[in-house]
Order: C-alpha cells, then sequence, then structure tokens
C-alpha cells in the first residue's frame, strides 16, 4: 500500500453520521418505491392491469415485513453503504424472508388464495433486481463523495511510529497545543475539538504515555485505537481480559473456523468423497491395475506431510514413480522428463488421476475437498525449505489440507523452482483462510475440473 493521503484536520469535521443517517432513509425510501413499482410492474405483466388490487395490497402488506427485517439484520448500515454485494445478500435474505412470512401469515388468515402467486413471485424477482441494482450505484456514489469508508478518522500523532492509514485526518500533538491529561480539563477541552465529528480516533505516542491516552480515549465517547508495534509484531487479533485476576492477555490465534462452520465443511467433505469413491471405484480398480502390471510394484504410495495442526499424517497416492526412484520425504521434485516417472505415472499426473486416493484421507478426517495443499516436508524453493522463506507457512496449516484448493485453480501447480513460486501459492492459501464459505468451497471446486490437465504435471 502506498503512502496514505496527508489531510489537514479541519476546525470541525463534517458530520458524517448525520449524513450517514440521511443516506439510510433515502435507501429505505427507494426500497418502499421499488417494491411497489416491482409488483404494480409484474401485475401489469401478467394479470394485464398495474392497479390489480390483490398484488397492491400485497405489495404493501410486505413493505412493513421486510422494512422491519431489513433494519434488524442491517442491511441499512454503514458497511452496506461500502460492499454493495455484502448489502445485497442481507437485502436478499430481508426479502424474501419477508416474502416468507406473508405468506405464513395470509395462509393462517385463509387469504393466500385471493393472491396472484405467480404476479407476487415475478414481483419478488423484479424488486430484488432493482434493489440490488440501486445498492450498487449507491455504493459508487458513497465511494466517489466521502472515500472507501465513508467514516471520520482522526490520527493524532504524539511522536510515535508512523501510521500509514488513508483517507484519514491528521494532526499533530505539539502543533495544537494537544496534551493527554486527565488534571487539564482545558487541555481535555482542545482535544474534544478536534474529536467532534469523528468516528474512529487513532493515537500514535510513545509506549510510556499509551495508558493515560487510553484513559482519555474512554472518555471521548467514540472509538479510540492506540498504534502499538507489540501487537503488529505479534499478530494480535484481539484482547482476552482475567477478570479474577486483573490481567489481559494479547489474543494473536485463533481457529480460523466455529463450530457450525466445520460441522458444515465436515458435511460437505463426507457427501463429496463418499458419492466420489462410489461413482469413480471402476476407475480406481483400473487405475491400480494399470499400475500394477506396469512394473509389479504396489498400486499406492504413502508419503507423509503436514497437516492440520502441523501434525504429521500418511497421504495416499496412486504411484507413479519407480518403485527404487520413490522420494518419501518429496527432497526432489518431479521435473518434465524424469527419468524417475513411470509410463502410467506420466499420464496420471498429467491427468491429477493419482490424486483420486486422497478421497481416502478426506474419509478418515486427515484431508478436506477443498483446502492447502500438503507439502512433503523436504519440498524446497530455490535452496530454502518451504517455511525458511515466509514465516507465515505455518498459518496455512490452522486448515485441514484440501486436495485442491485455491492456489490449484489459479494455475499455481507443479515445481517450485524459485521462492516466489512458494509465496505465491502462500498468499492464496492465507486468502482462502480469511474468507472461508461453504459456497466458495462449491465454486472451487467447480473451477478445478478446468485444471484438472495442466502442463506444469510432470
Amino acid at each position: 500500500m502506498g503512502a496514505a493521503p496527508h489531510l489537514r484536520a479541519p476546525a470541525v469535521a463534517p458530520p458524517l453520521e448525520k449524513r450517514r443517517l440521511q443516506i439510510y432513509a433515502f435507501q429505505a425510501l427507494v426500497d418502499i418505491c421499488i417494491i411497489l413499482a416491482a409488483h404494480s410492474l409484474a401485475a401489469s405483466l401478467y394479470l394485464g392491469s398495474a392497479n390489480h388490487g390483490n398484488v397492491a395490497r400485497a405489495s404493501q402488506m410486505l413493505v412493513p415485513l421486510y422494512l422491519t427485517i431489513a433494519f434488524y439484520n442491517a442491511a441499512y448500515s454503514r458497511e452496506s453503504l461500502v460492499n454493495w454485494r455484502r448489502s445485497t445478500l442481507r437485502m436478499a435474505a430481508a426479502l424474501f424472508l419477508s416474502a416468507a412470512l406473508f405468506n405464513f401469515i395470509a395462509f393462517y388468515a385463509k387469504t393466500n388464495a385471493e393472491f396472484s402467486r405467480v404476479a407476487f413471485t415475478l414481483g419478488l424477482a423484479f424488486s430484488f433486481i432493482l434493489m440490488a441494482g440501486a445498492r450498487w450505484a449507491m455504493s459508487e456514489y458513497c465511494a466517489r463523495r466521502f472515500g472507501p469508508g465513508i467514516a471520520n478518522v482522526l490520527v493524532i500523532e504524539d511522536d510515535g511510529p508512523p501510521v500509514q492509514l488513508q483517507h484519514a485526518f491528521r494532526i499533530r500533538a505539539a502543533d495544537h497545543g494537544i496534551v493527554p491529561s486527565l488534571a487539564d480539563p482545558h487541555a481535555l477541552d482542545r482535544l474534544a475539538f478536534h474529536m467532534r465529528n469523528m468516528d474512529r480516533v487513532v493515537v500514535s505516542c510513545p509506549i510510556e504515555r499509551r495508558v493515560i491516552w487510553s484513559l482519555v480515549l474512554k472518555g471521548s465517547g467514540m472509538r479510540g485505537e492506540l498504534v502499538s508495534e507489540l501487537a503488529h509484531n505479534l499478530g494480535a487479533i484481539g484482547v482476552h481480559r482475567y477478570d479474577e485476576a486483573g490481567q489481559a492477555a494479547l489474543i494473536v490465534s485463533s481457529g480460523p473456523l466455529g463450530l457450525r462452520a466445520r460441522a458444515a465443511k465436515r458435511l460437505f467433505d463426507l457427501l463429496f468423497a463418499g458419492t466420489a469413491l462410489i461413482l469413480l471405484s471402476p476407475l480406481f480398480v483400473v487405475i491400480a491395475l494399470l499400475v500394477i502390471v506396469e512394473d509389479g510394484g504396489p498400486a499406492l504410495f504413502r508419503q507423509q506431510r503436514l497437516g492440520r495442526g502441523n501434525r504429521f499424517f500418511a497421504m495416499f497416492k496412486f504411484r507413479t514413480m519407480r518403485v527404487e526412484g520413490a522420494d518419501p520425504h518429496g527432497h526432489r521434485s518431479a521435473s518434465r522428463g524424469d527419468d524417475r516417472v513411470t509410463h502410467i505415472g506420466r499420464f496420471l499426473r498429467r491427468t491429477s488421476l493419482d490424486e483420486i486416493p486422497q478421497l481416502f484421507n478426506v474419509l478418515l478426517g486427515q484431508m478436506s475437498i477443498v483446502g492447502p495443499r500438503p507439502h512433503a516436508i523436504g519440498s524446497s524453493a530455490g535452496d530454502k525449505l518451504f517455511w525458511e522463506i515466509d514465516t507465515r507457512y505455518w498459518q496455512r496449516h490452522a486448515l485441514k489440507p484440501g486436495m485442491t484448493g485455491l492456489a490449484q485453480i489459479r494455475g499455481l501447480r507443479g515445481a517450485t523452482h524459485r521462492e516466489v513460486d512458494l509465496q505465491l501459492r502462500l498468499q492464496s492459501d492465507l486468502e482462502y483462510l480469511d474468507g472461508w464459505s461453504i459456497w466458495r468451497d462449491a465454486r472451487i471446486v467447480f473451477l478445478t475440473l478446468r485444471v484438472l490437465i495442466h502442463a506444469r504435471a510432470f
């Protein structure tokens, strides 16, 4: 990221909170108009009358249900103004939940037979499309008009480390006579003058002044942050307080998935792996026989790999190298024209069919269908082992390793001759850990079909 633009703090920053409230109200009004207009359009197209009484009445009943749910699930929030995709998801959830609730009420009131289901459904579809477009337009407007965060952020530089924070107002404490002092009301008033209408205040100061700054910020009535090199170096993600001991600790690691997410991912793995093994069992038998017939060795090859929590496990593959050329620790990557690879092995590697036995690892709970690919212990890039290139390498083991992953669908496969080959894959793995969802797993599986046959398989 480049240097943050230096914005001089005005005498009083513009009150963006009031502007955000106005935008929320405008956005809600637009949604109301869209719902009513969309159902009128649907009635006109399907029933021949834009003023058909039943459809108009249904849309009027839908509006308060939608607004109630939309306000509850934060469809109108600061985040919704800067991230139109997430805003659209929340809007869609509110829209279709309100439609389901409307039908539930109509069913018990015995009035749902009076409404045209086709016109109502068509109205919902039109509403979704138009409201999604409105959210995109609003996010574009807010980004151009207010910057990426639509928030006032003040950085107070008080002889601390430099802060690279884009679109923030900045002041030097010494230039404005700002001193963090709980014994001087005038000093607090000077500080309060510069903090008016701010949403966040970030203070960069020496470690000896952090305690007093924290006390001053606690009384500011807004979110206050203190820059900490220690927290940055440790990669802290939060603070845990031990009230009974009067102590606090920096949280530096946390499992990337909660219980429900792990359960959903495991269910996906079991269903996919079980179904794939049943469907591919004839192919599995044929490949095993071909491997055995070529040189008389075993069909499967087991290699020790690092899995979740940095624990070793034996990963299964169809054997693609001659028995005497097997490399159980992966010290030497296969290369083009490698004389250790058998004829059938070359075909299996090129088509990724040698990976099929890893479905057993998935069923055993050692691997997942999607995740960071497990590496052999002796894997290297250039003349360095993988973990010697980037200390973040070990973070990829926070999840079970996968048969495929984000790096694979991006074409980051094959031998790692240069350090950058490992760094690109690592970046994709860490990106996957930060943004997991079951739908993303399904998308990665689908996109893997495009790269099963690849030029970097030797």
